[in-house]
Parts: C-alpha cells; sequence; structure tokens
C-alpha cells in the first residue's frame, strides 16, 4: 500500500522533487540549482538538458531521503515554470534551441506586430491574455524564424513544442520511446494559443500567431492518470497530475472555494484569485487563465496578477550588485534601518507586468537622496515587492467586485517576517503563512494524488490545511496611502524607457 505523494516542481532557477505524506506534511525534499543564462540583455535562457539531468538526479535524491522504494510512492505530480519554451526534435529528443524563459523579451517585435491589427487586446476574448512577450506562443514562432530550418521541420510534424511540464512528462514516460506528449489546460492556458470555452488549440490563434497545429501537445485535465514513469528509481510510478507552478500553488491552498486567493512570492509574484466555472474578462490589468480542472469535472478559472520581478531582485542585489552574500541576508541589512529613507526600488528589468503590461518599461530606483544607504536600498528591494502585489490586489479587487480580508501567501520569500509585516501594512489586511508554505510542489502531490485515489476528494485536503502564523496591520491608513502614492510615481517613471 502506498504511503506517500510525491511532486517533480521544476522552477525558474531550481528543480526540486518532494515527497509527502498523507497529511500533507514534508518528508523529503531534494533540489539543485541550474544555469541562468543570458546571451544579451533583455535574453534570458535554461538549457533543457540540464534541466532534465537536475530532474532525474533530484527525485533519485528525495527517494533515497524519505527512505523510500517506488512501490511506496501513489503517484507523482509535476509542476513547472510556466511560459518557459522548449522546441523540441521528436525523433532525436534533441532540443532545437535552448529554452526560452518567461522572463525574455526578445518577442518584443513580434508581439508589437501582432498588437498592430487589434491592440493589445486583440486575443482576449478567447483566451484571457494581453499580447504581451511572457507567453509561450510567440516564443515559438521566434525559434520557427531564427533557428534554421525549424519551420519545415515543424510544418513536417518532426518537432515536439511544450513549456516545461510538457518536457518533463515526455522524458519521464520514454522520450524517444513512446514518451507522452502532453500538457494539462492550465499550462495551455499560458500559451496564447488555447480557447478558454473549449479548451482546446484554436486555429485563429495558431494560424495569427504562426505556430503550426503539428508541433502541439495533447491537452489534458490537470488531475488524471497519464502515464507511468518508464526508468530510474520511479519507475513504474503513476503521473497523474500536472499544473503550472501558480495553479499549482493555489490548489496546494486549497483555494477551492470561488473568492478564495494566494500569492506566491518567488522569482516574481503571482496572486490568484478562484472564479468559479467562469472565465472572468478582466478590465483593470489582470489576466484570465484556467485554475485546474480535476479529471471530467468542469475546470475551474482564475484571475491572475502577475508580476515578473520580485525575488529575482534580491537575487540580483546578490549577484550583480554584491551587496549580499545569501538572499537570506537581505532581511538583516533591511532591519539596519526604520525605513526606505525616501528610496524606491521599481524592478521593471523585464519590462511591467499586471496591470501595466508595458514591456518597454525598465527599472529606476526614485527619491535618492546622500541619506540613503544600503540599508534603505536592501528595504526598498523588499518593499517594492510589497507595493507591486498591492497594485495587483487593488485591480483585483475592481475586478471581482469584492473586497481582500485576508491574504494567503506561500513560496521562498514568506520566511522573510519584516517583508510580511510590511505586506500586511501597505494591503490593510492579515496575510497568512501556512504550515507548509511550499504549496506549488503540495498542490502538484494533490493533483496526482487525487487521480490515483491516494486522497478520496478535495475536502480531505482542506483538512490538510493548517495556518502557521498572521501578520495584522500595524500602519495607520495616512502613512499607508502616502507611501503608496510616491510607489506610483516611482512606477510612472519607469515607462517607455526603452524605445
Amino acid at each position: 500500500m502506498a504511503k506517500y505523494a510525491a511532486a517533480l516542481d521544476q522552477g525558474t532557477t531550481s528543480s526540486r522533487c518532494m515527497v509527502f505524506d498523507h497529511g500533507g506534511q514534508v518528508v523529503a525534499v531534494e533540489q539543485l540549482d541550474h544555469e541562468q543564462i543570458f546571451p544579451q540583455a533583455g535574453w534570458v535562457e535554461h538549457d533543457p538538458a540540464e534541466i532534465w539531468q537536475r530532474c532525474r538526479e533530484v527525485m533519485d535524491g528525495a527517494l533515497n531521503k524519505a527512505g523510500a522504494s517506488a512501490d511506496d510512492i501513489a503517484a507523482l505530480g509535476v509542476t513547472n515554470q510556466r511560459e518557459t519554451t522548449v522546441v523540441w526534435d521528436r525523433n532525436s529528443g534533441e532540443p532545437v534551441f535552448n529554452a526560452i524563459v518567461w522572463q525574455d523579451t526578445r518577442t518584443d517585435k513580434i508581439c508589437a506586430e501582432l498588437a498592430e491589427d487589434g491592440g493589445q487586446d486583440r486575443f482576449r476574448l478567447k483566451n484571457g491574455l494581453p499580447i504581451a512577450t511572457y507567453f509561450s506562443g510567440p516564443k515559438v514562432r521566434w525559434i520557427l524564424e531564427n533557428v534554421d530550418g525549424t519551420r519545415e521541420r515543424a510544418e513536417a510534424g518532426d518537432l515536439c513544442f511544450g513549456n516545461i511540464d510538457t518536457w518533463c512528462i515526455w522524458n519521464l514516460t520514454g522520450g524517444t520511446d513512446g514518451g507522452l506528449h502532453i500538457t494539462d489546460v492550465s499550462n495551455a492556458s499560458r500559451t496564447m494559443l488555447m480557447n478558454l470555452e473549449t479548451l482546446d488549440w484554436d486555429d485563429e490563434l495558431l494560424d495569427a500567431i504562426g505556430v503550426p497545429r503539428s508541433m502541439l501537445p495533447e491537452i489534458r485535465p490537470s488531475s488524471a492518470v497519464y502515464g507511468e514513469i518508464k526508468e530510474g528509481t520511479l519507475a513504474g510510478v503513476q503521473v497523474a497530475g500536472d499544473l503550472g507552478d501558480q495553479q499549482a500553488a493555489t490548489f496546494g491552498q486549497t483555494c477551492f472555494a470561488v473568492g478564495e486567493a494566494k500569492n506566491t512570492y518567488g522569482t516574481g509574484n503571482f496572486l490568484l484569485l478562484n472564479t468559479g466555472n467562469e472565465a472572468v474578462q478582466s478590465k483593470n490589468g489582470l489576466i484570465t487563465t484556467v485554475g485546474y480542472k480535476i479529471g471530467d469535472a468542469d475546470a475551474v478559472y482564475c484571475l491572475e496578477g502577475s508580476i515578473a520581478i520580485t525575488g529575482a531582485l534580491v537575487q540580483w542585489l546578490r549577484d550583480n550588485l554584491k551587496m549580499i552574500s545569501t538572499s537570506a541576508e537581505i532581511e538583516e541589512l533591511a532591519k539596519t534601518v526604520d525605513d526606505n529613507g525616501g528610496a524606491y526600488f521599481v524592478p521593471a528589468f523585464s519590462g511591467l507586468f499586471a496591470p501595466y503590461w508595458k514591456a518597454n518599461a525598465r527599472g529606476v530606483v526614485a527619491g535618492l537622496t546622500r541619506f540613503v544607504n544600503r540599508g534603505h536600498l536592501a528595504r526598498a528591494a523588499l518593499e517594492a515587492t510589497a507595493f507591486q502585489s498591492r497594485e495587483v490586489a487593488d485591480a483585483m479587487n475592481a475586478d471581482s467586485g469584492v473586497e481582500m480580508e485576508s491574504l494567503k501567501v506561500d513560496g521562498g520569500m514568506v520566511g522573510n517576517e519584516t517583508l510580511m509585516q510590511f505586506q500586511a501594512d501597505i494591503l490593510g489586511v492579515p496575510v497568512i503563512r501556512p504550515e507548509v508554505a511550499e504549496t506549488t510542489s503540495l498542490g502538484a502531490a494533490y493533483a496526482a494524488g487525487l487521480a490515483t485515489g491516494f486522497w478520496s476528494e478535495v475536502e480531505d485536503l482542506r483538512e490538510n490545511w493548517a495556518e502557521d502564523k498572521r501578520w495584522e496591520p500595524q500602519m495607520d491608513a495616512d502613512a499607508r496611502e502616502q507611501a503608496y502614492h510616491f510607489w506610483k510615481k516611482a512606477v510612472e517613471r519607469t515607462f517607455d524607457w526603452a524605445e
């Protein structure tokens, strides 16, 4: 009898495998980083072969740490950095190019061309998305237009496209030896190529964006038995869950009711609100996405506010400016001062995502005086995460017509208590951290375990959720709004910088 459910969580900066027991508690975790490749300004790439190797290593490591065998694992769920685009040869299994990462802005000219006829919201009624460099479809087109021979090979049916979930599942289930070329509705909804109503690839979108249907994976539910792992320590285990990372975190936070929301603090930040079986179109700069689909049940949709750079700003201070030697040091440095000293840091490194969608914005530090020191800049960097989340929360309140009463949080940055307190202050609502903060992996494991009967229904998952800590707002309303006013002024300084 299986004792555990497992998740393969392939993220922007690292891959991890986590093993969970029936109570949703962590049994084992193994995590390894992979290289970030920056060929030129605005370009961000990963090596798909390196990512797959890291995935194999972390699965072996987690199983070993758990003291478990494949027989102990009920199912494996996969979750992934979304929109990051891989194109590979279905016969050799070799990628034709590095993976183009979601933060990459090289498709700005393609996106501008697509927006000439109908504007940035040209496809929004069909796919819920603005035309933006963020999404996969334009990245596929860039590869087909810039890597010799790929357009012809794609038209001949020799190339596969997928987000990272598709690449991992294809390799897990056999690769060139019968590997499954599939994705789920949550990942497909991030490509600009899927119709939100039909939950299938849309010929009008494919023709306009320039992606052959023959390259595309089959779209499956997020929780369903797909097939079994063919080799390695997990050979024979069913792959039974597939969710984009932010949808997986929503699932792991058990946001199964309309109106429930969570915010994940990672490389970027992503606030998702469950809108039920209705795809709600945003009027305030959010995107409409598929949250999840359990088996044959109707799909559940979400409104999402996507922020490109939050944790990545801390990494930038560490790696590019050498201000800190580890990411965790940012909090101690920020605590050396009482406030930001009047400095505001807007990290529009990849343009601005929600609610602005301005690809030509670039980062600024505003309000500098000779009084400002390293501590103030560290604090301003943390506050940037909270301010950006406030902007998204305001848009979500306007779209949904419901005022947020509290915010569930998860992800790598929620251990930073200075940030969490400021987030509660600037939102004016309590911020709540669960006992298991790595809800992305937990959500993927939940989806897989539901499909195989390890958990019988979503109410079992709700019972596993437990609060770890809560932060109540301490800032008075006038101070909150004054700080936010200056943040908005700083954001305006980033607009239209790139020409």
